[in-house]
């Protein structure tokens, strides 16, 4: 059903196996569920229209109840130094910032390291979490949400949080622009792995 709307997809390993779930407490969660029972392929990708419990940094919460945002996470089993692994959040954030450049000629910023805003007000968020053995990354798990045709936000978050479609008035494709990500991402990672 979804996986012809990944058309524009062409990476070697990230992505080429995708999980989709209507309604689902959290992806970034059923990956580590997943991770715990050895059942998810390095690259692997899962998605969501709808997060009942998505977390964000720091354990707070990603409000993602309504459908027409994006919220995925992903699964890396790398096996490189720590050391490789420096500013790689900045790095998933500037590559956002480069995917919706690329597509919709739009300028988003970055609020150093994980937060994605447009006039000061939070558009996205990026959530990497690590697990090591000794001194080396066994596994990443990243998480991202971004609020692409969100319209009505939660009390909580209302004076600080916006949307790309209310902010620039353009449609987003949501499936291009994880297309577009994972397409860069994994050169960007790739070259991080073999310097």
């Amino acid at each position: 059903m979804y996986k012809t709307n990944f058309k524009n997809l062409h990476t070697s390993w990230l992505a080429k196996e995708i999980i989709y779930y209507e309604e689902i407490d959290s992806t970034q969660k059923e990956i580590w569920r997943r991770v715990d029972n050895k059942n998810i392929k390095n690259g692997t990708l899962i998605f969501a229209d709808t997060q009942t419990n998505g977390i964000g940094t720091h354990g707070r919460k990603w409000y993602a109840h309504k459908k027409g945002n994006i919220t995925f996470s992903f699964v890396i089993y790398p096996n490189i130094s720590i050391n490789k692994l420096e500013n790689l959040t900045l790095e998933i954030a500037e590559t956002i910032l480069e995917v919706f450049k690329n597509l919709y000629k739009i300028k988003l910023d970055l609020k150093v390291p994980n937060d994605i805003v447009i006039k000061n007000k939070k558009v996205g968020g990026i959530l990497t979490e690590t697990k090591l053995i000794g001194e080396k990354v066994q596994c990443i798990v990243v998480g991202i949400g971004i609020n692409t045709n969100k319209k009505i936000f939660e009390k909580e978050i209302e004076d600080i949080a916006t949307c790309i479609n209310e902010e620039f008035n353009i449609e987003i494709d949501n499936y291009n622009v994880i297309s577009e990500f994972c397409n860069i991402f994994e050169k960007k990672f790739m070259e991080r792995m073999n310097t």
